[in-house]
């Protein structure tokens, strides 16, 4: 018969470790058994003789004990030690190093370049951040304040994982005289932003393997929900008018779209060539994913209704959020789905834990109830119409930089001739503390140069600095090469 260990060599029980001194006397005893310094057959000392050994009380053993046998690591009969029964590993063998790497989808994901507005902060003319300095924060701070006192009880559970019903109906009235979209509030799902609802819209409705189209240069989030889907992806160049559909694979599943506001490049889609999506996607089924990318914040010209409001029945599926008008931060957007959609799309929102913060649900449906919304929406377009203007007028002053003359959105884009590169501007901008974005980090094959750049913080000082910084750039690149 073995003689029992010494337990102070294997159990070393200390106040300093975050578990109950019988948790960590169980996990010595099962990481020494699981080593192979205790094997099969071997003895334990008695719960008395554990207890005066290590300083504990029997009531501390015993529960320890108790937690090995249950796991039938140990056998504790009356009147004999504890003996270990679990099947010998013998010798305790070195850790094999292994090395992880992504599967070729983790690849593809990792590679899609994002705005350098990511984490980045709006004064740095990052392309897609709203203003910092005109976010409504004591407003915010005030509908939290009010939501808070509404989160208890049945608010405060899992209650409808797709949106509150107060704001779904809030928002369905806003669509309505706002987009000329007709809804029924149940066709309406709170979502973490426009991109969890493309991430929830891929993995519901198609499989790896299927076809998506999305606009070239366009949205590198959607690239990256799609890539995330396992899906094949259709790139679809953009004219004057908007996205080109002439090319569009008869077994496309997908396509996504910002007809509103083509980002990045600021082009509202033509009626002629809304019409022509729509008919495509009757010829082959595809369902469009409609981004009302910045709609709220549309300058010149007559608003046009949402390209949902001019589809058949289960067309299309419209998506937009507060990211702009408030912050992205919030994580909040809202999709319009076909009812027949409503419950696959609900179930896996539910069952893959995509719901959207409820606080910021009720303070947002307090803060449009109240139109306090609406009054912010209109404060900061007119500002972010008077900086884009400026910033476009003094980006076409550069010689070899052509400049989008937006119509909405909260960035410009600057195209380049042979006369500048992305590296030597980006260079010259971010010695300034400037960060916009590589146009081409938006292009699959569109073969664009340039920069994506921000607005809704831009003084006219910044913009002074900014088109100063591309002129020496410019100038800098002539004297290289004259």
């Amino acid at each position: 018969m073995t003689k029992p260990l010494s337990l102070p060599l294997i159990c070393q029980p200390s106040a300093a470790r975050s578990d109950t001194l019988a948790v960590q006397v169980y996990r010595d005893l099962l990481d020494a058994v699981r080593a192979g310094r205790l094997s099969h057959g071997s003895r334990l000392l008695s719960s008395r003789g554990a207890a005066q050994a290590l300083g504990l009380s029997r009531s501390t053993i015993n529960l320890a004990y108790e937690l090995l046998r249950a796991e039938g690591v140990i056998d504790v009969r009356q009147g004999a030690a504890p003996q270990v029964i679990a099947p010998d590993t013998g010798p305790a063998k070195p850790p094999v190093k292994v090395s992880r790497t992504p599967s070729a989808r983790g690849r593809k994901l990792g590679a899609v370049r994002r705005d350098n507005a990511m984490a980045q902060v709006s004064e740095r003319m990052a392309p897609g951040e709203p203003s910092e300095a005109l976010f409504p924060a004591d407003e915010w701070a005030r509908a939290l304040r009010r939501a808070a006192r509404r989160m208890h009880g049945p608010a405060s559970a899992y209650a409808a994982p797709h949106g509150l019903p107060a704001l779904r109906g809030i928002l369905a009235e806003r669509l309505a005289t706002d987009r000329g979209l007709a809804v029924d509030p149940e066709q309406i799902l709170v979502t973490t932003g426009t991109q969890g609802s493309l991430a929830l819209a891929a993995q519901v409705l198609s499989d790896a393997g299927d076809r998506a189209a999305l606009e070239d240069p366009g949205y590198p989030g959607a690239r990256a929900a799609f890539l995330g889907a396992g899906l094949h992806l259709h790139s679809m160049p953009v004219d004057a008018e908007g996205a080109q559909p002439d090319d569009l694979p008869d077994d496309t599943r997908l396509i996504y779209l910002t007809p509103s506001n083509q980002y990045p490049l600021g082009i509202r889609m033509s009626h002629a060539r809304r019409l022509a999506f729509l008919n495509r996607a009757q010829q082959t089924g595809a369902l469009i994913l409609e981004d009302d990318y910045d709609s709220e914040f549309l300058w010149r010209g007559r608003e046009i209704a949402a390209l949902t409001a001019e589809a058949s029945a289960g067309q299309v599926i419209y998506m937009g959020s507060a990211s702009k008008v408030l912050m992205p931060a919030l994580r909040l957007g809202w999709m319009v789905v076909p009812p027949d959609l409503i419950e696959p799309l609900r179930a896996v929102q539910r069952n893959l834990g995509l719901m959207a913060n409820l606080h910021a649900q009720h303070a947002l449906a307090d803060m449009m109830r109240a139109g306090r919304y609406r009054a912010q929406l209109k404060r900061i377009a007119r500002v972010y119409e008077g900086r884009g203007r400026a910033l476009a007028r003094a980006l076409s002053s550069i010689d070899g930089v052509t400049a989008s003359q937006p119509d909405g959105g909260v960035q410009v884009t600057a195209r380049f001739d042979g006369s500048l590169t992305e590296d030597g501007a980006l260079a010259a901008v971010a010695a300034h503390g400037f960060q916009p974005a590589r146009l081409t980090d938006y292009c699959a094959g569109a073969g664009l140069r340039g920069l994506v750049i921000g607005f809704a913080d831009a003084t006219p000082e910044r913009i002074a600095l900014f088109a100063d910084a591309l002129r020496t750039a410019k100038s800098s690149i002539s004297d290289e090469y004259p």
